[in-house]
């Protein structure tokens, strides 16, 4: 099994949503967080740090703010991890910067506190 998680833009949550479970993905976790991309300046080694102090601070103001995203995580059996990174991109691709990104990671168990059930049995089929 695996944790299938993405980082989404905030205005294509419910077009994922509809889409996973039209894949017939029900299960899924969303939470709002801030991050950047790519564009983050280290002002620690810009050069003339100290005798350009204001405009730099200005630059990482702009290049390296933080952006609302939207993160989905869900648990899905090894089966349906291809499935469910097609269906996020489908959603999601628009072509440009800040589409988001998807990330696939080992999960050991999962255990359903209900009854105790663990393994592949917990998870969306």
């Amino acid at each position: 099994m695996k944790e299938v998680m993405a980082i989404i833009r905030i205005d294509k949550i419910n077009k994922t949503k509809d889409a996973l479970l039209t894949a017939g993905i029900s299960s899924i976790h969303v939470k709002d967080v801030l991050g950047r991309g790519k564009g983050y300046i280290d002002i620690l080694q810009s050069e003339n740090v100290e005798s350009h102090w204001k405009e730099k601070i200005g630059e990482l103001a702009l290049v390296g703010r933080l952006v609302p995203k939207r993160k989905i995580s869900m648990i899905v059996p090894d089966k349906l991890v291809q499935k469910v990174v097609k269906t996020i991109i489908t959603a999601n691709q628009t072509g440009k910067s800040g589409d988001g990104k998807i990330f696939v990671l080992p999960v050991s168990n999962s255990i359903r506190v209900r009854d105790g059930q663990s393994g592949d049995e917990t998870l969306d089929e």
